[in-house]
């Protein structure tokens, strides 16, 4: 029976290295399964897995069927696996899987750090505008007036600009904030192509995002080749993976040239699925028979681009928003200290 809840990404780069190390070992498929079981009852989502896919094999069904009726894997997953019994090279498979999750989740945390860390200072921007509002600037506009009557009439009415300012720029900051919630919820609830172009509008993350769908591609064409598939197929299934319409666009161009005899490198290189320098490498070791040694160094390449894009994002953002809580914190007080040095002068 499938179950809705699925495994995040550490989980199965978990499990299949786990896997994949008890075939190599040499243990049975159905005895490597039953290992990884908890010996205690408590549940969990990956537990309720295994148990599922150890019943399941005990009934006579294949890994890729066991895990397939379990629900908790995508489909990439199940078709690594499946070509993996196909041709033999089921621990290859697993291995790959591993390496391609485990580098998912760390891709994945990095990006939520870039998102996480700036709404962060959004809120606390907030914060300090908030404070500022209810207790520092009514704290001085109370002594001024005071000092001077009705604030308002008085030479020193220009804090009342500060109370604007401040009313200004907390409306921004919470309208912001918002905004980047409700684009979370539309991404989530299947509108992911519209936000990811609003996405692409900030500087930097264009690029970003190329460069995360040629990574996906090409660890998944990668996986693809190492399982068994051909060129031709593995080009194919991988594009599924890349979710990007550019990069879509291109890969169009490199199945194009492949059906009319040219090799995925040389395919590749002509259609610029890869910068110049990227796609250069791939072409002697597609002649040399070193494809894999050389897609592996490709993506490790692609996933240190993206991190420090992300790296790169993340200090620039930090800077612009630091400097608008200390230009807006700075005008507020500059506003609040005129009136005191008004004083001060008219005592000397």
């Amino acid at each position: 029976m499938a179950n809705e809840s699925k495994l995040s990404l550490l989980a199965i780069s978990a499990f299949c290295e786990s896997l994949s190390g008890m075939l190599d070992a040499g243990i049975d498929i159905s005895e490597a399964v039953s290992l990884l079981k908890r010996k205690d009852d408590r549940s969990g989502v990956l537990n309720d897995g295994v148990n599922r896919i150890s019943k399941s094999l005990e009934e006579g069904s294949t890994l890729s069927e066991a895990m397939k009726e379990s629900g908790m894997f995508p489909k990439y997953v199940l078709d690594m696996v499946e070509t993996g019994e196909t041709t033999g090279n089921s621990a290859e498979a697993l291995a790959r899987l591993s390496s391609y999750y485990s580098s998912q989740h760390s891709l994945s945390e990095k990006i939520k750090a870039t998102i996480v860390y700036p709404m962060a200072m959004i809120v606390l921007i907030i914060i300090v505008l908030f404070l500022m509002l209810k207790t520092v600037l009514p704290a001085f506009a109370n002594v001024y007036e005071t000092l001077t009557g009705s604030l308002s009439e008085s030479s020193f009415a220009y804090i009342n600009y500060a109370f604007l300012f401040c009313r200004i720029a907390l409306i921004l900051m919470s309208v912001l904030v918002i905004g980047v919630g409700v684009a979370y919820l539309l991404y989530r609830s299947g509108h992911k192509k519209q936000i990811a172009s609003l996405i692409r509008m900030i500087p930097g993350a264009s690029a970003i995002m190329e460069d995360m769908a040629l990574y996906r591609f090409t660890s998944a064409f990668e996986v693809y080749l190492a399982s068994g598939y051909v060129q031709d197929d593995a080009v194919e299934k991988a594009a599924q993976m890349a979710d990007h319409e550019e990069v879509e666009r291109k890969i169009e161009e490199v199945k194009k040239q492949m059906a009319e005899g040219h090799g995925f490198a040389s395919a590749a290189n002509n259609a610029g699925l890869y910068e110049p320098v990227y796609g250069r490498m791939l072409i002697p070791a597609e002649k040399s028979g070193h494809m894999d040694e050389t897609l592996t160094r490709l993506t490790e390449l692609l996933k240190n681009g993206i991190e420090n894009g992300s790296d790169k994002l993340l200090s620039s953002l930090e800077s612009v928003l630091s400097g608008i809580l200390m230009v807006t914190v700075a005008i507020a007080l500059l506003c609040v200290m005129l009136p005191l040095i008004g004083i001060m002068n008219s005592i000397g």
